[in-house]
């Protein structure tokens, strides 16, 4: 029996395109987080250490491949007491655990300029799928002539999901730490030459 190897110019246009790689600015770019902190304000936070790296079909992201890794060690909430309780055992463990990750899963467009951003979060061995949304800001050309795409991402996950259970409960009632994380990230990349 015959078989059909013919290939579509639809298909080579399709095997012959090559994937956009984009590399994180880290200068213009930063990972936040925040709590609640004895049900009466909020605590805020940083990674200072982290990495993203992007593969897209074109400029619009389209199928866009998202991994972000967080170093533990570098996490900061401008009081080193608190920072080190938070690398300890009772919080990320950094010793055994000491990063955090995200690998995208789907990246898709709702409207003009706003996504859906779904993958899977990995904190302190426990993975997790998450949906974060996503602004695109656009792209634009820096004086020195790299393509750079910027994104605001936003999102909210229980802290508990991930094993981070400690805490302790307060005089008047309610918990010391909200079991929930807000997430408030601003991402420059850079296209790769």
């Amino acid at each position: 029996m015959a078989t059909n190897n013919t290939i579509t110019n639809k298909e080579k246009e399709t095997s012959t395109l090559e994937k956009i790689s984009w590399k994180l600015d880290p200068d213009h770019s930063e990972v936040a987080f925040q709590v609640k902190h004895m049900m009466i304000s909020n605590v805020r936070g940083y990674l200072k250490d982290f990495s993203v790296e992007v593969t897209s079909d074109d400029e619009n992201f389209s199928n866009a491949e998202i991994f972000f890794s967080g170093k533990m060690d570098s996490i900061s909430t401008s009081n080193e007491k608190r920072d080190q309780h938070l690398r300890s055992e009772e919080f990320f463990d950094i010793e055994n655990n000491p990063e955090i990750t995200f690998r995208s899963a789907q990246y898709k467009q709702t409207e003009e300029g706003k996504y859906k951003l779904e993958g899977d979060l990995t904190i302190k061995g426990t993975t997790k799928k998450v949906i974060l949304d996503v602004d695109f800001g656009g792209i634009q050309t820096d004086p020195w002539g790299n393509e750079k795409a910027g994104f605001s991402v936003t999102g909210k996950i229980n802290r508990k999901d991930f094993g981070l259970n400690w805490n302790t409960a307060l005089e008047k009632g309610g918990m010391l730490v909200g079991d929930d994380v807000k997430i408030s990230c601003e991402i420059q990349l850079i296209k790769d030459k």
